[in-house]
């Protein structure tokens, strides 16, 4: 190997050994996040020519910055956002010196898009909050700080931008950091370093300044190439979620995933949660070898001593320091969808390779990022944060988001749309006996009065559809059951709700004690319409299939189940159709074997006014026709 070839060589070792930091730029609009960011990379001597060449000739074009070069133009990428001077989405850039490895997000300073801010924030070791040294500290610059403070960043940067525009002046540097340490007090946030600068004409961006010759600190470069973060990584506790079953051979039986905090080794005990089973870690196989420990943020293949049945979305853990184990706990919620927070969604809540159903409690407040007061609300919208209850289908293995940001955090899903609504910040656990309570004293009113807590309004939105009865009347044979159970079959196809009641199955059992006697009869159908309406109450549709022979008893069965929810058809058939469909009834009933037939020896009346009348020969038709009656009187769907 030439000299050259083993020069690089060691050059690439010593460049894969960098430590990597990731940050993030902060401030309000025109602050100078952007330039800033470019200047580091333009004095740092981390462009290409091409890109000097390319940056020179669109500020004189385009720039913003006067007869100076416009750094901001090597981050402000979209067409939008260069025509404005502004940020409008997360702006990722990667440089490195000769001491450290950095990615740098550049966030929007616009309120409307402060989920951006979280996207960019997420994965943060330091933030740059700039401010403007001709307008000292705004409501933007508190805005960004809480929004720091929430996502768990240790270190900030107070970067004083356009010193040059205040003469350099000490007071105005000394006036704006006794202002923020009066507001970053109230926050947990445990480093915090004040440089002032000049991002348009470099002044302590790379080098010390001479300009303010009053400072004794590091330049902004310095200071990021020293910050101490390693210590910020949770090495304590072992959490390592399963992402990956892997078996490539019948003899290899791997658990793949990325460590998210602590340390493992071979050797080491390790649990499985939730089935709490324990085994030794044989091996941490890689493709150049056994590592001899794995640590965050590796992703690793862990192989155990012995066989435990362990899938994706379950965690394995030191078996003396477990992570929580609940399905109710309170976390900090991000809302990031355009359709605001709706209480009664069911959502689907992914926390590191895990998934589950999850619902929304109540919201307790809603926190001005602005002032930082707080306010209850209903509901949040896009860009707001509250803190919120919530209890998930099955429990979740986590650690509260201070200590642990990989199984702290989570992100809700909406079921329908599949948009991510929200990102979350568990603060702690919520033992069950604390959970807020839904029922509020006009709803213990109500209960008492035997009134359901959910409107009809409600239902109504869920299932598409109104509570209705839908009473078959007819002969026996008139094929009305027939019509009954084709209809369920279709209206369920359909994504209807419906419930089937009939003759034989009441009988059977609600009502088996009844006989056929005119009596029994009627007091059959006044059970069966008390049925009806409890269906109808929580939105069901009951279709419901009885003779019912006489307009008296069909009358009071509507009453009962009230005319504006009651629908009666009528499945017409003449005596002998019915006769020759139920053959060995009627026969009965005309040698005496069976009493109170309708139509034999029981009156039957057709009712004079049923919504529609069927012809049993066109049950294909009948389906249709009971279909178009239901959307055109809004019973199912309504819309």
């Amino acid at each position: 190997m030439t000299t050259n070839n083993l020069d690089i060589k060691a050059f690439l070792d010593q460049d894969q050994k960098k430590d990597l930091l990731r940050l993030l730029t902060a401030g309000s609009v025109d602050d100078g996040k952007s330039t800033l960011i470019g200047r580091l990379m333009f004095d740092s001597k981390m462009l290409y020519e091409d890109q000097l060449a390319a940056l020179e000739r669109d500020s004189k074009r385009i720039g913003h910055a006067g007869e100076d070069i416009d750094y901001a133009l090597l981050l402000d990428g979209l067409k939008a956002e260069r025509e404005q001077g502004i940020t409008i989405d997360v702006a990722y850039r990667y440089f490195s010196t000769a001491k450290r490895k950095f990615i740098i997000a550049d966030t929007p300073g616009h309120e409307q898009y402060t989920r951006n801010m979280i996207t960019g924030g997420s994965t943060a070791n330091l933030a740059i909050i700039l401010i403007d040294a001709t307008k000292g500290v705004i409501t933007q610059t508190r805005r960004h700080t809480f929004l720091v403070s929430l996502l768990g960043i240790k270190h900030v940067v107070l970067a004083v931008n356009k010193m040059d525009l205040v003469d350099y002046k000490q007071k105005v540097f000394d006036d704006i950091c006794a202002d923020y340490k009066n507001f970053v007090t109230q926050l947990d946030i445990p480093d915090v370093e004040f440089i002032p600068l000049s991002a348009l004409k470099g002044d302590n961006v790379v080098e010390i300044s001479t300009n303010m010759p009053w400072y004794h600190g590091k330049s902004v470069l310095e200071f990021l190439e020293a910050v101490h973060i390693s210590s910020d990584r949770n090495y304590a506790d072992f959490r390592f979620p399963v992402q990956y079953v892997l078996r490539p051979d019948r003899d290899f039986r791997g658990f793949s995933g990325q460590v998210a905090s602590g340390i493992v080794k071979p050797g080491d005990t390790v649990m499985a949660l939730p089935s709490r089973k324990t085994s030794k870690v044989k091996s941490i196989p890689t493709y150049d070898g056994n590592l001899k420990k794995a640590f965050p943020p590796q992703s690793v293949t862990l192989v155990l001593e012995d066989e435990i049945d362990i899938s994706r979305g379950e965690m394995l853990v030191n078996p003396d320091n477990l992570p929580r184990m609940e399905r109710h706990f309170e976390a900090m919620l991000v809302w990031m969808d355009e359709t605001p927070m709706d209480l009664s969604t069911q959502f689907f809540l992914k926390q590191t390779t895990n998934t589950t159903r999850t619902h929304i409690d109540m919201l307790r407040y809603k926190v001005d990022v602005n002032s930082l007061e707080k306010s209850e609300v209903e509901k949040l919208t896009l860009n707001e944060i509250g803190r919120a209850v919530l209890t998930t289908a099955k429990p979740l293995f986590f650690d509260p988001y201070k200590k642990n940001k990989s199984t702290g955090s989570f992100v809700l899903i909406h079921p329908v749309t599949n948009n991510t609504v929200a990102v979350g910040m568990i603060l702690d656990k919520l033992d069950s006996k604390n959970l807020p309570s839904r029922i509020s004293d006009i709803d213990k009113e109500a209960i008492k009065k035997g009134k359901s807590l959910v409107s009809t309004e409600s239902r109504q939105k869920k299932m598409n559809q109104k509570g209705a009865t839908l009473w078959f009347t007819g002969l026996h044979g008139s094929g009305k059951n027939e019509l009954a159970f084709s209809l369920e079959k279709s209206l369920f196809e359909n994504g209807a709700t419906a419930v089937l009641l009939d003759g034989s199955s009441v009988r059977s059992g609600l009502n088996r004690e009844l006989d056929y006697s005119p009596a029994d009869r009627a007091e059959n159908l006044r059970r069966v319409a008390h049925v009806a309406k409890i269906l109808n109450d929580q939105g069901i549709i009951a279709i419901c299939s009885f003779i019912s022979p006489n307009d008296a008893i069909r009358n009071q069965v509507a009453d009962i189940i009230g005319k504006e929810q009651f629908h009666l058809f009528y499945m017409e058939a003449s005596l002998e159709y019915c006769r020759n469909n139920k053959p060995e009834l009627y026969e009965k009933a005309e040698k005496g074997e069976a009493d109170n037939v309708p139509g034999v020896d029981l009156d039957y009346d057709a009712p004079a006014n049923a919504v529609l009348t069927f012809n049993p020969a066109e049950n294909e038709l009948n389906i249709d026709r009971i279909l178009d009656y239901l959307e055109e009187n809004k019973v199912f769907p309504l819309k």
